[in-house]
C-alpha cells in the first residue's frame, strides 16, 4: 500500500480539507494508517516536499538552464557562490567538460536581469566558459516516479490551454503560503485558512484558478529520487532537426520515464537542442530506456549526462526579499 500512496500523492493530490481521508477511502484504509506511512516516508527523506508547484515564468520571473565550465579544483568555491543566489533551485555536477549545471531565475523587477546575473556569476566563479539554455518550447514537466511498477511505458501528454488571470492580493497571499511544504496531518491547510481568515471553499477555488491559468502547475508530492530507489537519472541531450523539433519533442515526452522535456537553443560549442530527463532505478534500466527512445526519435546524435553530485535541489521561494538582498550585496 505504501507504493500506491506514494503514487497517488505524486499524481493527483486531493485538494480538499482532509486529503488523506480521501486517499484512505480510495485504498480501503483508515486515515491514521495513511498519515503514519507518509510521516515515516517524510522522516526517512523519501518524500522531499508536498506543496503547490508554480510556473516560474507565469509569475513573471525570467529563467534558464545554465552550464558552466569550472576547473575541478575550483568547483567547491564556485558551487558555494552559485548556490548563494535565491533563484538557483537545482545545481549538479555532470559528466561533461561543461560540468556544473544549474537552473537560474530572477524576479520580475530584477535590477540586473537574467543575462547580467549569469555573467556576474561566471565572473565570480572564474568559469572558463558557459552556455545559457533558455526554454524555447516546453513539452513536459512532471516528476512522477513509477513507484508501483505498474505505469505504462508511454503516456498521453495533455496540451493545456491556459486562461488569463489577473492576480489579486489574495492570490499573492495564497501563492506565498501554498509554495511551502505541508505537514502530514488530517487538515494540512487549516493554518493557511486561519491565517488568511478565509473558507476552505475560497482557498480551493483560488488554487483551481491558479491551476487553470497555468500559474500553478499542480499540487503534489515530490520524492527524493535516490531515496525512492531511482538511482540512475540522466539528462539526455539530443541534436535534432529544428524544423521537426516540436514533433520529435512530443514523441520524446510521451515516454513515462521522461519527467522533463524541452527544446533549447543550439550554439557552435553546443549542438544539442532537445533535453529530456530520464529516470530509472539502475544505469542499465535508464540506458535501455534511452536506447528505446533513440529508436523512435530522429536525431543526429544524443548524449546522456549523468549527475555525479547534487549540490542543490530546492523550490524557489517567490515574492521574498532574498532576491533584492542578493543583488544589493553582489551588484557592486
Amino acid at each position: 500500500m505504501k507504493q500506491e500512496i506514494l503514487s497517488r500523492i505524486q499524481k493527483k493530490f486531493p485538494l480538499v480539507a482532509k486529503p488523506f481521508k480521501v486517499i484512505a477511502d480510495e485504498l480501503k484504509m483508515n486515515e491514521k494508517e495513511v498519515l503514519e506511512i507518509l510521516q515515516n516516508e517524510k522522516k526517512d527523506n523519501i518524500i522531499r516536499q508536498t506543496s503547490a508547484i508554480f510556473d516560474t515564468k507565469r509569475l513573471g520571473y525570467k529563467s534558464s538552464l545554465v552550464a558552466f565550465k569550472i576547473p575541478q579544483e575550483k568547483i567547491d568555491t564556485a558551487v558555494e557562490i552559485i548556490n548563494s543566489h535565491p533563484g538557483v533551485s537545482h545545481n549538479y555536477e555532470r559528466n561533461h567538460e561543461f560540468n556544473i549545471w544549474f537552473t537560474m531565475a530572477v524576479e520580475p523587477d530584477s535590477v540586473i536581469g537574467l543575462d547580467k546575473t549569469i555573467e556576474l556569476l561566471a565572473k565570480l566563479t572564474e568559469a572558463q566558459d558557459y552556455i545559457v539554455l533558455p526554454t524555447l518550447k516546453l513539452f513536459k514537466i512532471s516528476v512522477k516516479l513509477n513507484t508501483t511498477g505498474k505505469d505504462e511505458k508511454k503516456e498521453k501528454v495533455k496540451k493545456v490551454i491556459h486562461t488569463d488571470l489577473e492576480l489579486t492580493p489574495l492570490h499573492h497571499d495564497i501563492i506565498m503560503r501554498a509554495q511551502y511544504d505541508i505537514d502530514f496531518v488530517s487538515e494540512p491547510f487549516a493554518q493557511i485558512i486561519k491565517d488568511l481568515n478565509i473558507t476552505y471553499d475560497t482557498f480551493f477555488t483560488i488554487l483551481q484558478e491558479l491551476q487553470e491559468s497555468g500559474i500553478m502547475r499542480r499540487f503534489a508530492s515530490i520524492l527524493n529520487h535516490r531515496k525512492a530507489g531511482f538511482n540512475a537519472n540522466a539528462m539526455v541531450v539530443w541534436d535534432v532537426d529544428e524544423n521537426n523539433g516540436e514533433d520529435i519533442g512530443e514523441r520524446a515526452a510521451a515516454f513515462s520515464a521522461v519527467s522533463h522535456c524541452y527544446l533549447r537553443p543550439k550554439y557552435p560549442n553546443w549542438p544539442y537542442n532537445l533535453f529530456t530527463m530520464v529516470h530509472g532505478k539502475t544505469t542499465q534500466e535508464t540506458n535501455a530506456i534511452i536506447e528505446e527512445m533513440a529508436n523512435e526519435i530522429e536525431s543526429k546524435s544524443h548524449m546522456p549526462l549523468y549527475s555525479s553530485r547534487e549540490f542543490k535541489k530546492v523550490r524557489i521561494e517567490y515574492f521574498t526579499l532574498a532576491f533584492k538582498e542578493w543583488e544589493d550585496k553582489n551588484n557592486g
